[in-house]
């Protein structure tokens, strides 16, 4: 069963702030290693690839995009999960944008501060 395609869901606009992660960036200092960030086919997801060096080798992704249960509503907030192919682990974050500003929470807005970018 097929829809209509001037009724198929389209991604938040909002997410297009993300656009300026997209592309291969190297780090180095007490992380070191590589990052790459790519739009998932259809633009409901940013992924990031993760290769790097922190106590111990991660190399793993990370899921960025809003939250849609089937049938539900989507989510106003832009939530990732980063998965942990060494340890099984995943874990959940929240995105805030603010102009040129991108906060990450560790968990749910206003808990711990992951990173912030300018």
């Amino acid at each position: 069963m097929s829809k209509d395609p001037q009724q198929m869901e389209q991604p938040s606009p909002d997410l297009k702030s993300l656009d300026r992660l997209v592309g291969t960036w190297e780090l180095s200092g007490e992380v070191k290693g590589r990052v790459q960030f790519e739009w998932m086919k259809g633009g409901f997801f940013l992924v990031q690839h993760v290769d790097l060096e922190y106590g111990r080798k991660i190399k793993d992704i990370e899921v960025i995009g809003h939250l849609k249960q089937v049938g539900g509503e989507m989510s106003t907030d832009i939530r990732s999960r980063f998965y942990d192919f060494l340890t099984g682990l995943t874990l959940d974050y929240t995105y805030e944008l603010a102009g040129q500003n991108i906060t990450i929470w560790f968990g749910e807005r206003g808990s711990k501060t992951c990173s912030k970018e300018n």
